[in-house]
């Protein structure tokens, strides 16, 4: 099985990004549930405070293909309805190499 990772790029709407850090922060605590999901993380941007960067790590493409189904995540992504200035920007990606994670 090969391991996935992807950086998904948020951008709050104008006046959202401490409404849309909140809901984040449940999105974070929401993927407890979601097995195979091995990384969830999220920065925000020092150059710009409304955009948002998510690094994951999920063990198989299984793994990736189960992301947003469970019941607590949905619920988490439905909390940021009016909160983003558009489509998040995915890029999938094959891991390589990491200091820190096991690929």
């Amino acid at each position: 099985m090969t391991k996935i990772s992807l950086t998904a790029t948020l951008t709050a709407a104008d006046g959202k990004a401490g409404e849309l850090e909140a809901a984040l922060h449940n999105l974070i605590t929401a993927a407890d549930e979601e097995p195979g999901l091995e990384v969830y993380s999220v920065s925000q941007s020092q150059d710009d405070p409304n955009v948002f960067v998510f690094f994951e790590l999920y063990a198989d493409a299984d793994a990736l293909a189960i992301h947003g189904k469970g019941e607590a995540m949905a619920a988490a992504m439905g909390s940021m309805g009016g909160l983003l200035a558009g489509r998040p920007v995915v890029t999938l990606m094959n891991p390589l190499a990491a200091k820190g994670l096991d690929f």
